[in-house]
């Protein structure tokens, strides 16, 4: 069942970076790029996640995901810090 929860967070983060994405492109509106992309770095911090708890599970990819995280709340932190208007 954990399976099943691990690959609908991936698919949603995916869905929402794309939403945001697509919004950024047709109003230039800046908050969305970041946004999108954080949520870009999210889809793979849940893909590193699936992949260290069923495609490798022998593997630890724990600081590879953390590292994604932090990168993408990076991205969104310099996003809303140096580009707000």
């Amino acid at each position: 069942m954990a399976e099943a929860f691990y690959a609908l967070c991936t698919v949603t983060a995916l869905f929402c970076s794309l939403l945001l994405l697509r919004g950024y492109f047709r109003t230039r509106y800046k908050l969305l790029l970041w946004g999108g992309l954080c949520f870009l770095g999210l889809t793979l911090n849940n893909a590193l996640l699936v992949a260290d708890k069923l495609l490798f599970p022998e593997v630890n990819l724990f600081t590879w995901r953390l590292l994604s995280a932090l990168l993408a709340m990076l991205v969104l932190l310099y996003g809303l810090i140096w580009d707000a208007d």
